[in-house]
């Protein structure tokens, strides 16, 4: 696999698209944060770190609404590439759906959200929109 996180960004649309409960996506150090920045954004409704084997997984709650049963991510855009790198400056960072959205860098001071990096002014690459 030449790019893990496209791989999570699409198990993650395939699980909504088929609207699946709980997803299973292998871990990583990166994924697990991203994870976490999803969690705390309140984009998906749970998660857990298994511990199986060298490398782990992480199983994932996705977040309905009870009433229209749609999903409370829209859309999760893979920005970045391992082909095409996009980097960006705390003062030209990407604002999404107006400030709406979420997208997430990985910055010299770990994995962080648009506005988080933009309040300790350190830049990064995009990886990722989420709306």
């Amino acid at each position: 696999m030449t790019d893990p996180i496209a791989d999570y960004l699409t198990r993650l649309r395939n699980a909504i698209q088929a609207k699946h409960r709980v997803v299973d996506v292998p871990a990583s150090n990166l994924k697990k944060e991203i994870t976490k920045i999803l969690f705390e954004k309140g984009y998906i409704l749970n998660y857990k770190f298994i511990e199986d084997g060298p490398q782990g997984t992480i199983k994932i709650a996705l977040k309905y609404d009870p009433v229209n049963k749609v999903n409370a991510i829209k859309k999760l855009i893979r920005i970045s590439s391992p082909g095409m790198r996009k980097y960006t400056g705390y003062k030209d960072m990407p604002r999404v759906i107006n400030g709406l959205g979420v997208a997430i860098l990985s910055t010299s001071k770990g994995v962080m959200t648009d506005k988080e990096a933009s309040a300790l002014k350190v830049g990064g690459e995009v990886l990722c929109y989420v709306y």
